[in-house]
């Protein structure tokens, strides 16, 4: 194993083979030796398991956030499935989602038995699209999922009015602002996910925030099944400390991570503009901190992912697979184009100045 410090401090650590074949990951984790001391403190103290430092962990985010309350959970798959089982949603009630996002908020809809609903998206922002939503809805409405996708807050305004209730899933935009405020301030609920590339990392990991101590209560209840005196259906959803631990240690530097993202992030506006493909979305009310920067070709991805990968640049399609392929569904046409014309450059707050140089200069050549 290797270890390669940037400018600002952040490492990156990966397989040395990468390194002698100078690939540059699409993703990897951005991490310190503030981190490395924090998990360490923990194995000390032989509190591995959910404790302390998992409640402090909750209690930081909602604070920062800006929610009075917060369970911490495995995975972000896990708050989701647990926020929506605190709705009281199950089989017969159907819940809107949009097609353009990872089979993750799928799979948490289909465990409680209920029907996913899929929406299209909006073609500027990639996210749900609000009109789209307004058809989905009937009688059997119970939730609507608004995902932020890569990292550029939605509307959530406008999906607050309608009258249903909503979850913000902000897997890919903690720490972004909508309007003054931070993202998964707005709905009834919101989710996090700390995976290993995500925005701060906890390795694995995920959290549901409310101001709804009922809300809360009945997730606290779901995400534990040990030592109780009734049964029900419960999960093994639980949190580590070391998972908390490094997860506060990200948090403190978060603000750090976006400032970087943005950095480099305004270096591939300069280095990319009046090119042949299209640039994400910029607007003043919409506070993007670039977990993807993604952009549009003017034909199908398939050729040019190829060709930067042959010139050891790691680009993906921003989402594998849309939902309503994977159901057999017609229509999306915004989101048939995004998937077949979208490429994900590398932007993470680990990566050097060679190799960003490197990034933009294949970039402008393969596409």
């Amino acid at each position: 194993m290797q270890k390669v410090s940037n400018r600002l401090g952040f490492c990156a650590i990966y397989d040395r083979q990468i390194m002698d074949n100078e690939i540059i990951p699409h993703s990897r984790p951005s991490l310190s030796g503030q981190d490395v001391e924090a998990v360490i403190s923990v194995i000390k103290s032989g509190q591995l398991s959910q404790g302390p430092k998992v409640t402090e962990f909750e209690k930081r985010v909602s604070e920062f956030i800006g929610k009075k309350r917060a369970v911490a959970t495995s995975s972000g798959t896990a708050a989701l499935h647990l926020a929506l089982l605190a709705l009281d949603i199950q089989k017969g009630d159907e819940v809107i989602i949009p097609s353009f996002v990872c089979s993750a908020v799928l799979n948490a809809v289909n465990y409680t038995g209920a029907t996913p609903s899929i929406a299209d998206i909006d073609p500027l922002t990639f996210n749900i699209s609000v009109n789209a939503v307004k058809r989905a809805i009937n009688s059997k409405t119970k939730a609507i999922i608004v995902p932020y996708m890569f990292g550029c807050p939605a509307e959530i305004d406008e999906f607050l009015e309608l009258g249903i209730p909503v979850v913000e899933d902000c897997a890919q935009a903690i720490g972004a602002d909508f309007k003054g405020r931070k993202v998964g301030s707005f709905g009834l609920m919101s989710v996090f996910s700390f995976y290993a590339t995500k925005l701060l990392t906890s390795g694995e990991g995920g959290m549901v925030l409310s101001d709804s101590e009922d809300l809360i209560s009945k997730i606290e209840n779901l995400r534990d099944y040990d030592d109780r005196d009734d049964y029900t259906l419960r999960f093994n959803y639980k949190m580590m400390d070391i998972q908390a631990s490094l997860g506060m240690s990200q948090l403190s530097s978060l603000e750090k991570f976006i400032s970087r993202r943005r950095e480099i992030a305004e270096r591939y506006f300069k280095e990319f503009k009046d090119r042949n493909f299209s640039l994400p979305i910029r607007k003043e009310e919409k506070e993007h901190i670039y977990y993807r920067f993604i952009v549009k070709a003017r034909e199908d991805a398939s050729s040019y992912l190829e060709a930067l990968q042959a010139r050891k640049v790691m680009c993906r399609r921003p989402v594998y697979i849309p939902l309503h392929v994977y159901l057999n569904l017609s229509g999306f046409p915004n989101t048939m184009e995004a998937w077949q014309k979208t490429i994900s450059i590398p932007l993470y707050p680990s990566l050097t100045e060679k190799e960003i140089k490197k990034i933009v200069d294949v970039v402008k050549e393969i596409l």
